[in-house]
């Protein structure tokens, strides 16, 4: 079924040109990456070939200064392939913009060509073992010592790690509360990191979760990204794209279910008719489409607003990811409902992909944090 409207001519070859390699690269191997625990660098590499390693990132840089708009529309259909590899990218994509949009110009042509085609991979650590929702309330430190910072602390559920050679890690450098957090580069390689055992985890297999161990890290003060005190400032910016890319992951995982429901209707029978042409089952289909397709809209409209820079682009973020991975999670849950029992089993992949879009409802804030955003922007003229 199409999830294409009012596109561009270039966003259409865009889309066609992702679809091709989710089809190709990603669908074929997602249930055994899954079960292997397999985290393909190599394809991850092959999707930087095309452009998918650097989406938002300026082009002088090897990135594709896409828009937003166009992000959106990257990372659902590259979820229809595989929605923890299409994850994945939307992290490290995020890391890439964050170093673009607040990074030096040495830490741009220091760290960006690698991170651009993947040869190096990018994870973002706000997340601690006592400090997820809340994350002003983080307690990694990174103390000054002359002419450079030693970061001592651990961070929690990190995408890629122990494989990333780049870790977005934001430090408290201050005081209590957002304003004394920065932000700071810390490499693979830097004497005193290590990484926690990969997490066992419901779904998002293909790609590792650990912890990252920071033992008192020495780094040199020009790793620091921005000024300090600014890290949860260039946190939450970065979120904002965050959040977007997991909700249009959880889009294309919930596209990948639907259409795969109609062809299953439309290949199986039961009392002498197709199970397609059960209306009751019909009915369930148009729902499934309606919401997917007000899902979308309301992704993109939050993602014209974070091109725009319209000050409402944080609420209509937060909206747009509680309501698209609600959404998409319900859409694969009704999904597996009508394939039966083969819904059930791993060889179909619709169980998988139930599994994978469940997390889209926890990471990059969860969707009672949103709520939270939504309720503020509502409420704050009345305080």
């Amino acid at each position: 079924m199409s999830a294409v409207t009012t596109l561009t001519e270039d966003q259409l070859a865009l889309a066609e040109v992702t679809l091709d390699f989710a089809q190709q690269q990603l669908a074929p191997h997602a249930v055994a990456w899954d079960q292997d625990k397999h985290f393909p660098v190599d394809v991850i590499r092959r999707a930087a070939a095309l452009g998918l390693g650097g989406v938002y990132v300026r082009e002088e840089h090897g990135g594709c200064g896409l828009s937003r708009a166009d992000g959106v529309l990257v990372f659902e259909t590259l979820a229809t392939g595989c929605p923890s590899i299409a994850g994945y990218l939307s992290i490290h994509n995020m890391v890439a913009w964050m170093i673009d949009r607040y990074g030096a110009p040495a830490q741009r042509a220091r760290w960006l060509p690698g991170l651009c085609s993947a040869e190096a991979l990018g994870s973002y650590c706000l997340t601690e073992p006592g400090a997820g929702s809340d994350a002003a309330a983080l307690r990694t430190r990174a103390e000054r010592d002359g002419d450079h910072y030693v970061l001592t602390g651990v961070k929690q559920f990190i995408s890629g790690a122990g494989t990333s050679d780049l870790y977005v890690v934001l430090a408290r450098t201050g005081g209590d509360g957002p304003g004394g957090i920065s932000a700071f580069v810390v490499e693979r390689a830097d004497r005193g990191v290590s990484f926690g055992a990969n997490e066992r985890k419901m779904g998002w297999n293909a790609q590792p979760t650990r912890q990252v161990v920071l033992d008192g890290v020495r780094i040199p003060a020009d790793r620091r990204l921005g000024a300090e005190g600014e890290g949860f400032r260039i946190a939450m910016h970065g979120l904002n794209g965050g959040r977007l890319g997991i909700a249009a992951c959880s889009l294309g995982g919930a596209r990948s279910a639907l259409d795969r429901s109609l062809t299953h209707l439309a290949d199986r029978e039961a009392f002498g008719a197709r199970l397609l042409d059960a209306q009751a089952l019909q009915f369930r289909l148009a729902d499934m489409a309606t919401e997917l397709t007000a899902a979308r809209a309301l992704v993109r409209q939050a993602a014209d607003a974070l091109d725009r820079g319209d000050p409402e682009a944080s609420r209509l973020c937060a909206m747009a990811k509680r309501f698209a991975t609600d959404t998409g999670f319900s859409v694969a849950d009704r999904a597996l409902q009508l394939h039966g029992g083969y819904g059930y089993l791993s060889e179909y992949g619709i169980e998988k992909i139930v599994r994978d879009l469940r997390v889209h409802r926890i990471l990059e804030g969860t969707n009672e944090i949103m709520n939270v955003i939504v309720a503020r922007g509502l409420t704050e003229h009345l305080r």
